[in-house]
């Protein structure tokens, strides 16, 4: 049987050999065997293990898809998902300072998507098994948050009354502080008596809100996340960073990052994971291309006693970014896009110069486009926090500091807020 080396890994945790071939649950430096089908390796045999190999914490894993790196020791996964970003600035020839990762501990997600079915003997409930539509249950999870794996549960409830055996729903499941809110996709569409049978299961079921294709349909209690002082209800769907330690650790790079600046813009604001809190020591004005987001943080900041002023306004940036005139009063701006990164609202900051930017990431590729632009305008990247909060995911988030010293342009200079 053929043998294959295992060169490097791929974007989403594959092992990739020579060609390229992809093997699953490979590592750097091992030797495999399998059935090759077309680019991809399957019935994968090690022949020879990684150094880096260890037995996976959760006995799910070889089966869930959930997971793509638990096979890997952590110290191997830190240093890979550093590389990555590396990696995306050397294609740049941009260099800079890291800082020691940031990684999420185990059983700490705090908001989950179940795959809910119905079956002939009832229903189940889980994660997707890897590359295939078949549910795999997963009662010893160690990913996601102990208070959230009741929702497995829920999930099945959800399934018996609002699915068919030929489908499965979508139930993402969050953890709020007055109970669980859950928003379920691709179910039945809603009628009169379902809409019924899922207000009783919400009140039954305890659940701080249940919504169904973005329409709510019970609110027992405000499904509420705490934003520094404020407490927010988000609208169903909304974003929010996947776990508490990952927001600290972005939160405490973003506060870095701007220091002490007096008045600042956050863009891409979502429902304020950062806005509310610097608006304890800074104007903020908070801009977010969601209206209920936008809407869902001014609530917020209105309910909240001792902040500064904040001023929340709904705008696609990427249709219409804040312009340099726009900018004149900041000190510094807070960058968090989604993974298409910022390119429009980069170059508009690059036009104003505004003193500070602090960039979080869920890109390392748009990432680094967008940091050239700034670099090349006259920016410096002082550093780089990579955040782990996907642990055994692919998935690599950062925030950076970027700085810029000299006088403004005279007509871009600061004026009264």
């Amino acid at each position: 049987m053929t043998e294959y080396n295992i060169i490097r890994l791929g974007q989403h945790g594959d092992g990739i050999a020579q060609g390229p071939i992809f093997a699953p649950i490979t590592l750097p430096g091992e030797v495999v065997t399998g059935t090759l089908d077309g680019q991809n390796l399957k019935d994968v045999r090690i022949v020879t293990p990684s150094s880096d190999r260890v037995a996976p914490p959760c006995r799910h894993f070889k089966s869930c898809g959930g997971c793509s790196l638990q096979h890997a020791a952590d110290d191997f996964v830190a240093d890979w998902k550093v590389s990555v970003v590396r990696a995306a600035l050397d294609a740049h020839d941009i260099e800079t300072k890291f800082r020691p990762i940031q990684t999420s501990p185990a059983q700490s997600r705090r908001r989950a998507t179940f795959a809910a079915k119905r079956t002939k003997k009832g229903a189940m409930a889980g994660f997707y098994s890897r590359g295939s539509d078949t549910v795999i249950e997963i009662p010893d999870c160690q990913l996601v948050h102990p208070d959230l794996m009741v929702g497995l549960d829920i999930s099945k409830e959800l399934a018996l009354v609002g699915t068919s055996r030929k489908a499965a729903l979508a139930v993402t499941v969050t953890l709020t502080s007055n109970g669980l809110d859950v928003a379920v996709a691709q179910g039945k569409p809603l009628d009169g008596p379902l809409r019924q049978v899922l207000a009783e299961l919400c009140d039954r079921l305890k659940l701080a809100r249940l919504s169904w294709e973005g329409e709510i349909i019970g609110t027992r209690l405000p499904p509420l996340q705490r934003f520094g002082k404020a407490d927010v209800a988000p609208p169903p769907g909304a974003f929010l960073q996947a776990t508490k330690h990952g927001e600290t650790a972005l939160l405490a790079a973003v506060k870095e990052a701007v220091g002490d600046a007096a008045h600042v813009a956050d863009l891409f604001a979502g429902c304020g994971t950062f806005a509310l809190p610097l608006s304890q020591s800074a104007r903020v004005l908070a801009v977010e291309g969601d209206a209920a987001m936008t809407n869902a943080l001014d609530q917020g900041w209105r309910k909240t006693k001792g902040l500064k002023p904040l001023k929340a306004e709904a705008r696609d940036l990427y249709r219409r970014p804040i312009l340099p005139d726009e900018m004149r009063n900041l000190d510094a701006v807070v960058l968090d896009p989604p993974r298409a990164g910022a390119e429009r609202q980069v170059a508009e900051i690059c036009t104003s110069h505004v003193p500070r930017v602090a960039y979080v990431s869920c890109n390392p590729v748009s990432f680094a486009r967008d940091a050239q632009m700034l670099v090349q305008a006259g920016y410096n990247l002082d550093w780089v926090q990579v955040v782990d909060q996907f642990r055994w995911a692919a998935h690599v988030e950062l925030a950076a500091c970027f700085s810029i010293s000299g006088e403004r342009p005279p007509e871009l200079k600061l004026t009264a807020f």
